[in-house]
């Protein structure tokens, strides 16, 4: 054996010990074939721009400017630029370095003769170096950089993305609040003429001093729920505010809560996800990084080769003419005793990866439950919606009936306030379920991927 090789033989051994450092497997996962939850097959497929199938354009304008001003979104920008500062950083690790510089001065020295010697000097000089990449240890360095970029977009792509379904989410509850709103005044201006009624009966001494307390009481207790809904209503517009990135103000309304249009349930199959959602996207990127980062940290067992070179000149008051100087050169340096912080990197390195590998199957499988979970609350909704509908409808023509019989002396107060009642609740009933159909479908686009693509 030449004995040129012995310096290599521990950092080949050192290599080979390190090599069995291996991430832990992960259980391979399927997609299942289809949702369990109903899906129009004839739907189009959700898009980047979801929230424009709701039909309201203030809705729109709010989702464009949350987008647009919203701090979380230029934050999660602002770590996309630092992602490709890194990933210039380690691309320029492949690449030679080109250093100047000169030193100058003016010195005094003694001459082997003992007289004292008078110098102006000057060097200038230009240094090279370059660290060749052997065994692929800076390009996996490279690897790892760009798939953390990538991961930093995907970031990005969902930071937006959870942003416009808070946006759409926020002003569907607002609509329903200022349903809410107009239900709760309405019952109030009918309560109010039920008081009136009972006043004007009581007067005549057709009815008991009961039937009116009572409907003062019924009166009192409906106006009070106003105060309380314009409260919500002024949170839900400082949320929309926030979100869109601007002091509280009033908020704009397009269509009123029963006109917005419910989109089709989008199409899809649960594979299509892999490709759709920004934080699958974000994991895998993630994980691919890892393993570049531990491909590179293996590799660190490994010599590595340096080239160098300098030249410059010399220039004295003692000399006639510039002295030119260069010097060329190279040196490898294979590790041969770290105490151990070689390897504690690749375990290190292995148990990033492990946690990488881990959290893309956790996303896998949140955004699978995510879409079932929406088709679920969207199927439940819309059935309960049909239901609620008659229901009101039912209670209504039953308050009708009670307030003639009551204006007509034919039955007592009661009668009519448990219709009234009963009417308050199926209105409030319905419009909490057109609040929940119309945030499911956010739910489903959101669990969908939004059709985000890396914008």
């Amino acid at each position: 054996m030449s004995l040129r090789r012995l310096p290599l033989i521990p950092a080949l051994l050192l290599g080979a010990c390190a090599a069995h450092v291996a991430p832990t497997a992960v259980p391979p996962l399927a997609p299942p074939a289809a949702w369990r939850g109903h899906a129009d097959q004839s739907a189009e497929p959700a898009n980047a721009r979801w929230w424009e199938g709701f039909g309201d354009p203030v809705l729109t304008g709010l989702v464009e400017q949350a987008i647009a001003n919203n701090p979380d979104i230029a934050i999660a920008a602002g770590r996309v630029r630092e992602a490709r500062a890194n990933v210039a950083f380690a691309r320029a690790q492949l690449l030679p370095t080109l250093d100047a510089g000169a030193a100058g001065g003016h010195s005094r020295t003694v001459s082997a003769f003992g007289a004292g010697l008078n110098q102006d000097f000057l060097q200038p000089q230009v240094v090279a170096g370059y660290e060749v990449d052997l065994f692929g240890r800076l390009a996996d360095s490279v690897k790892a950089s760009r798939q953390a970029y990538l991961a930093s977009q995907a970031a990005h792509d969902r930071v937006r993305l959870a942003i416009s379904g808070a946006v759409a989410s926020q002003y569907i509850a607002l609509l329903g609040l200022d349903a809410r709103l107009q239900v709760a005044r309405s019952t109030l201006a009918a309560r109010g003429e039920s008081m009136r009624i009972a006043e004007s009966r009581d007067h005549a001494g057709y009815s008991p001093k009961l039937e009116l307390q009572q409907a003062r009481a019924e009166y009192d207790a409906t106006a009070q729920i106003i105060p309380q809904i314009e409260a919500a209503i002024r949170r839900s517009e400082d949320s929309l505010c926030q979100l869109t990135g601007e002091p509280p103000h009033p908020i704009p309304r397009g269509a009123a809560l029963a006109a917005l249009a419910m989109p089709q349930v989008p199409a899809g199959l649960p594979s299509a996800l892999l490709d759709r959602r920004p934080d699958i996207a974000q994991a895998a990127d993630q994980l691919a990084a890892t393993d570049a980062a531990l491909n590179a940290a293996r590799k660190r067992f490994l010599p590595q080769l340096r080239l160098s070179a300098s030249g410059g000149l010399a220039i004295s008051s003692l000399l006639a003419n510039p002295l030119t100087l260069w010097q060329a050169g190279g040196s490898a340096l294979a590790p041969i005793f770290e105490g151990g912080r070689l390897r504690a990197g690749v375990e290190a390195a292995a148990g990033q990866r492990d946690q990488a590998a881990f959290a893309y199957r956790r996303a896998v499988l949140q955004s699978f439950r995510e879409v079932e979970d929406a088709l679920a609350a969207i199927t439940a909704a819309d059935d309960q919606i049909a239901l609620a509908r008659h229901q009101r409808d039912t209670v209504a023509e039953a308050l009708r009936l009670a307030t003639n019989r009551y204006r007509a002396g034919y039955s007592g107060y009661l009668e009519q306030l448990d219709a009234q009642r009963g009417l308050l609740n199926a209105d409030l009933a319905l419009v909490s379920l057109q609040s929940d159909a119309l945030t499911a479908r956010v739910q489903l686009y959101l669990a969908l991927g939004g059709g985000w693509t890396g914008a």
